[in-house]
Protein backbone atom coordinates (compact mmCIF):
# COMPACT_ATOMS: atom_id res chain seq x y z
CA UNK A 1 0.00 0.00 0.00
CA UNK A 2 1.44 3.39 -1.15
CA UNK A 3 1.28 6.08 1.50
CA UNK A 4 2.38 8.65 0.08
CA UNK A 5 -0.85 9.79 -1.67
CA UNK A 6 -2.74 9.77 1.57
CA UNK A 7 0.00 12.21 3.02
CA UNK A 8 0.28 14.55 0.19
CA UNK A 9 -3.75 14.57 0.27
CA UNK A 10 -3.41 15.43 4.15
CA UNK A 11 -1.17 18.30 3.71
CA UNK A 12 -3.43 19.63 0.90
CA UNK A 13 -5.66 20.38 3.40
CA UNK A 14 -3.23 21.27 6.60
CA UNK A 15 -2.45 24.04 3.65
CA UNK A 16 -5.83 25.11 2.42
CA UNK A 17 -6.77 25.30 6.66
CA UNK A 18 -3.70 27.55 6.49
CA UNK A 19 -4.94 29.96 3.96
CA UNK A 20 -7.83 29.69 5.61
CA UNK A 21 -6.86 31.13 8.36
CA UNK A 22 -4.66 34.17 6.72
CA UNK A 23 -7.95 35.35 5.43
CA UNK A 24 -9.61 35.45 9.18
CA UNK A 25 -8.87 39.53 10.13
CA UNK A 26 -7.55 39.18 13.46
CA UNK A 27 -6.48 42.40 14.03
CA UNK A 28 -3.57 43.50 12.13
CA UNK A 29 -2.80 44.08 8.58
CA UNK A 30 -2.73 41.14 6.42
CA UNK A 31 -2.78 41.57 2.84
CA UNK A 32 -3.87 38.24 2.36
CA UNK A 33 -7.69 39.43 3.16
CA UNK A 34 -7.39 40.48 -0.43
CA UNK A 35 -6.54 37.19 -2.00
CA UNK A 36 -10.39 36.53 -3.00
CA UNK A 37 -11.00 40.09 -4.04
CA UNK A 38 -10.79 40.76 -7.66
CA UNK A 39 -11.61 43.74 -10.03
CA UNK A 40 -12.98 43.58 -13.99
CA UNK A 41 -9.91 44.94 -16.04
CA UNK A 42 -9.96 45.46 -19.22
CA UNK A 43 -12.66 42.73 -19.19
CA UNK A 44 -10.69 39.90 -17.16
CA UNK A 45 -11.67 39.02 -13.57
CA UNK A 46 -7.79 40.23 -12.10
CA UNK A 47 -6.67 40.29 -8.70
CA UNK A 48 -6.11 43.18 -6.78
CA UNK A 49 -2.42 41.96 -6.57
CA UNK A 50 -1.79 41.94 -9.80
CA UNK A 51 -2.71 45.60 -10.67
CA UNK A 52 -1.42 47.55 -7.54
CA UNK A 53 1.32 47.33 -5.12
CA UNK A 54 0.47 46.24 -1.67
CA UNK A 55 2.16 47.54 1.62
CA UNK A 56 2.00 47.27 5.13
CA UNK A 57 3.78 50.41 6.60
CA UNK A 58 1.96 49.78 10.24
CA UNK A 59 0.52 46.94 12.20
CA UNK A 60 -2.81 48.17 11.36
CA UNK A 61 -2.99 49.72 7.93
CA UNK A 62 -2.58 48.24 4.21
CA UNK A 63 -1.92 50.35 1.49
CA UNK A 64 -3.02 49.74 -2.02
CA UNK A 65 -1.35 51.80 -5.25
CA UNK A 66 -2.87 50.91 -8.34
CA UNK A 67 -0.29 51.03 -11.63
CA UNK A 68 -3.03 52.65 -12.82
CA UNK A 69 -4.51 55.72 -11.47
CA UNK A 70 -7.74 54.95 -13.45
CA UNK A 71 -8.65 52.17 -11.86
CA UNK A 72 -8.59 53.36 -8.42
CA UNK A 73 -12.44 53.48 -7.69
CA UNK A 74 -12.99 50.20 -9.76
CA UNK A 75 -10.40 48.98 -6.23
CA UNK A 76 -12.41 50.89 -3.85
CA UNK A 77 -15.84 49.27 -5.15
CA UNK A 78 -14.23 45.68 -5.44
CA UNK A 79 -13.07 45.73 -1.88
CA UNK A 80 -16.57 47.31 -0.66
CA UNK A 81 -18.30 44.22 -2.20
CA UNK A 82 -16.07 41.38 -0.91
CA UNK A 83 -17.37 42.81 2.53
CA UNK A 84 -14.06 41.98 4.20
CA UNK A 85 -15.40 44.39 6.94
CA UNK A 86 -13.50 47.24 6.50
CA UNK A 87 -14.39 50.79 4.82
CA UNK A 88 -11.75 51.48 2.00
CA UNK A 89 -10.13 55.48 2.47
CA UNK A 90 -9.52 56.58 -1.19
CA UNK A 91 -7.45 59.73 -0.70
CA UNK A 92 -7.51 59.80 -5.02
CA UNK A 93 -3.81 58.00 -5.30
CA UNK A 94 -3.87 55.35 -3.07
CA UNK A 95 -6.18 53.66 -1.09
CA UNK A 96 -5.85 53.02 2.83
CA UNK A 97 -7.34 50.06 4.62
CA UNK A 98 -7.29 50.73 8.57
CA UNK A 99 -8.05 48.01 10.50
CA UNK A 100 -9.75 48.80 14.31
CA UNK A 101 -8.31 47.64 17.41
CA UNK A 102 -9.80 44.65 18.19
CA UNK A 103 -12.54 44.26 21.39
CA UNK A 104 -12.25 41.25 23.89
CA UNK A 105 -15.63 40.18 22.77
CA UNK A 106 -14.34 40.20 19.17
CA UNK A 107 -11.48 38.15 19.28
CA UNK A 108 -13.56 35.39 21.46
CA UNK A 109 -15.74 35.14 18.43
CA UNK A 110 -12.47 35.22 15.88
CA UNK A 111 -11.25 32.01 18.15
CA UNK A 112 -14.33 31.00 17.99
CA UNK A 113 -14.56 30.95 13.93
CA UNK A 114 -10.94 30.08 14.04
CA UNK A 115 -11.75 26.61 16.46
CA UNK A 116 -14.40 26.10 13.93
CA UNK A 117 -12.18 25.81 10.72
CA UNK A 118 -9.99 23.85 12.72
CA UNK A 119 -12.44 21.19 13.54
CA UNK A 120 -13.59 21.20 9.90
CA UNK A 121 -10.08 20.45 8.65
CA UNK A 122 -9.98 18.02 11.03
CA UNK A 123 -13.55 15.91 9.89
CA UNK A 124 -11.54 16.36 5.72
CA UNK A 125 -8.49 14.48 7.55
CA UNK A 126 -10.74 11.57 9.07
CA UNK A 127 -12.40 11.57 5.59
CA UNK A 128 -8.99 10.55 3.88
CA UNK A 129 -7.78 8.35 6.69
CA UNK A 130 -11.02 6.79 5.68
CA UNK A 131 -10.55 6.59 2.40
CA UNK A 132 -7.27 5.31 2.78
CA UNK A 133 -8.70 2.69 5.05
CA UNK A 134 -11.57 1.24 2.99
CA UNK A 135 -9.14 0.63 0.14
CA UNK A 136 -6.58 -1.12 2.29
CA UNK A 137 -9.94 -3.59 2.83
CA UNK A 138 -10.32 -3.69 -0.80
CA UNK A 139 -6.89 -4.58 -1.57
CA UNK A 140 -7.08 -7.19 0.72
CA UNK A 141 -10.51 -8.56 0.34
CA UNK A 142 -9.18 -8.85 -3.58
CA UNK A 143 -6.17 -11.10 -2.21
CA UNK A 144 -3.41 -7.97 -2.94
CA UNK A 145 -2.66 -8.36 1.10
CA UNK A 146 -3.42 -10.32 3.85
CA UNK A 147 -4.85 -9.74 7.26
CA UNK A 148 -1.49 -9.00 9.10
CA UNK A 149 -0.76 -6.38 6.34
CA UNK A 150 -3.86 -4.96 6.33
CA UNK A 151 -3.85 -4.48 10.49
CA UNK A 152 -0.22 -2.98 9.68
CA UNK A 153 -1.75 -0.69 6.91
CA UNK A 154 -4.59 0.69 9.34
CA UNK A 155 -1.66 1.38 12.04
CA UNK A 156 0.37 3.52 9.37
CA UNK A 157 -2.77 5.63 8.42
CA UNK A 158 -3.55 6.33 11.73
CA UNK A 159 -0.13 7.63 12.52
CA UNK A 160 -0.78 9.70 9.62
CA UNK A 161 -3.92 11.09 10.16
CA UNK A 162 -2.67 11.94 14.05
CA UNK A 163 0.45 13.37 13.25
CA UNK A 164 -1.74 15.59 10.33
CA UNK A 165 -4.58 16.19 13.39
CA UNK A 166 -1.41 17.35 15.65
CA UNK A 167 -0.24 20.04 12.85
CA UNK A 168 -3.32 21.63 12.97
CA UNK A 169 -3.61 21.77 16.87
CA UNK A 170 -0.45 23.24 16.75
CA UNK A 171 -1.36 25.68 13.82
CA UNK A 172 -4.63 26.17 15.85
CA UNK A 173 -3.32 27.19 19.32
CA UNK A 174 -0.98 29.53 17.37
CA UNK A 175 -3.79 31.40 15.84
CA UNK A 176 -5.51 31.57 19.19
CA UNK A 177 -1.79 32.80 20.79
CA UNK A 178 -2.11 35.69 18.17
CA UNK A 179 -5.64 36.62 18.51
CA UNK A 180 -5.45 37.00 22.24
CA UNK A 181 -2.27 38.91 22.04
CA UNK A 182 -3.21 41.91 19.98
Amino acid sequence: MDYSELKNRMEKGINAYNERLAEVRAGRANPAILNKVKIDYYGTQTPINQVAGISVPEARLIVIQPWDASILKDIERAILTADIGINPNNDGKVIRLAFPELTEERRKEIVKEVKKMAEEAKVGIRAIRRDGIEEAKKEQKDGEMTEDELKHAEEEIQKLTDKAIEEIDKILENKEKEVMSI
